[in-house]
């Protein structure tokens, strides 16, 4: 059934004219296929629980399918093999909630929970465990795709290799991803096994990483505003599923217990400009001292561990009105000298940012536009009110470019066209696949058009 709402578009830095597009709610095929032949020259994209921080499932002027899970979505688990087939409206907390008491956890989480697995799919996401495990991509043996001529295709990495490689990655714009079958991880308690420990300054933290091999999950919290010798200073946390014999005071009839809880509220109004380089220089500094000098062990539950900021409801009210822009890219191992040089830069402005996060990469996967690659990705956001971030940014990009590396486009509100050219080498190859996937060019939002994804 049609919603007839429109959704407004704020994108950018700190641009507030607003775009408006048809919304449909996609509860159906027969839905789905009836907004694709009412769809104007703007074209449609599909949209999961918006938590891209950019504009990939915005389509200003054009139709986007909201794909929301009203309860009505399958998930069915083989408990043989851990392949679990699920409708792609359906949340990984959803997944979580119905299968970690039943001793299935999701291959691959981002920061955050509320991630449908179409759009897990779409921006192969990846976490903690990159480079034990890869990107979400990997785990994923078929996809079931409505194309934009309304045929409703299987795709697997094997006989269908490419269309299959250019949807894992490809932003939506090789059709409407209906449901996927992927592996879960087997695991016997709902607890995480963590270690923390702090280094006093950038090489600290990446040689304290480099046994990172030994965790399945591990990520850093960096300080960006840092200088001198404690430039790059940060938190390492690692970890693994705990085993029933790592909870000394769990029951174990209660072991697989899950319960994912919103905890706090930000506050409706928060000033713009009260996270600056003074406040956040603050709470960097509590944040790095609170943390153990030496390696500490401890017992946390998946939220704490995995997805703390799904513990704030609305948490983005923090940035004030303005919001904020996410920066994430990646550059490969041997390119230690030109991640330094970026984190100095950053670090020598000022960066505003609390929630800057470095991990490793492992091996990439055959996605054509799969973000992930070996080597060093570091993700960091700022207040989108104005000041020399966008140009800083800018900076960036070219030495992140030189480096060979690129920049992850779920996150994306900055980059110029000419960046993913460089950024995916084999950005030629995903174009020639998705124009044949999508001969009537109907697979159109925001990002594709800003980056020219979709008019070659």
């Amino acid at each position: 059934m049609n919603a007839n709402r429109e959704l407004s578009r704020l994108s950018g830095w700190g641009n507030t004219a607003p775009s408006m597009c048809h919304v449909v709610d996609a509860s159906g095929l027969d839905t789905i296929r009836a907004a694709i032949d009412e769809s104007n020259a703007r074209g449609v994209i599909a949209r999961g629980l918006g938590r891209s921080y950019g504009a990939p499932a915005q389509n200003a002027g054009g139709t986007v399918l909201l794909m929301t899970d009203h309860g009505d979505s399958s998930i069915v688990l083989d408990h043989m093999t851990g392949l679990v087939t699920a409708d792609a409206r359906v949340s990984l907390e959803r997944l979580m909630t119905e299968l970690v008491p039943q001793g299935w956890f999701v291959p691959v989480t981002p920061g955050t929970r509320q991630v449908t697995v179409g759009g897990a799919i779409a921006s192969d996401i990846h976490g903690k465990n990159h480079h034990v495990d890869g990107s979400f991509g990997d785990h994923v043996v078929k996809i079931t795709l409505l194309t934009s001529e309304g045929d409703v295709r299987v795709l697997t990495p094997n006989e269908s290799s490419s269309e299959f490689w250019a949807t894992v990655g490809g932003m939506g714009l090789t059709g409407v991803i209906l449901n996927a079958t992927f592996k879960m991880i087997p695991i016997t308690t709902s607890r995480m096994r963590v270690e923390t420990s702090r280094a006093e300054n950038l090489s600290a933290l990446m040689a304290a990483m480099q046994d990172d091999r030994n965790y399945r999950y591990s990520v850093a919290w960096i300080d960006l505003v840092a200088k001198g010798t404690r430039m790059g200073r940060g938190v390492l946390t690692r970890g693994d599923h705990a085993s029933l014999s790592d909870l000394k005071s769990v029951d174990e009839s209660s072991a697989l217990e899950f319960n994912p809880k919103t905890l706090l509220s930000a506050p409706p109004i928060f000033p713009t400009g009260m996270l600056n380089k003074w406040t956040v220089s603050a709470f960097n500094e509590l944040w790095f001292r609170k943390a153990p000098a030496r390696v500490h062990e401890s017992i946390e539950t998946i939220g704490a561990f995995f997805h703390p900021l799904d513990g704030v409801r609305q948490w983005n009210r923090l940035y004030g009105r303005s919001g904020f822009v996410q920066y994430q890219f990646v550059i490969p191992f041997g390119a230690e000298d030109t991640l330094e040089a970026i984190v100095q830069k950053l670090s020598a402005e000022n960066c505003a940012s609390f929630l800057a996060v470095l991990k490793y990469f492992g091996k990439a996967n055959p996605g054509p536009l799969s973000f992930p690659m070996e080597g060093w990705t570091l993700a960091l956001d700022v207040p989108a009110h104005g000041g020399r971030m966008a140009a800083v940014f800018a900076e960036v990009d070219e030495l992140v470019l030189r480096a060979g590396g690129r920049h992850y486009l779920a996150k994306d509100a900055h980059i110029r066209p000419d960046a993913v050219v460089r950024g995916y080498p084999r950005l030629q190859e995903w174009c020639e696949v998705q124009q044949r996937m999508d001969p009537r060019r109907m697979w159109q939002s925001d990002l594709a058009r800003r980056l020219r994804l979709t008019t070659g």
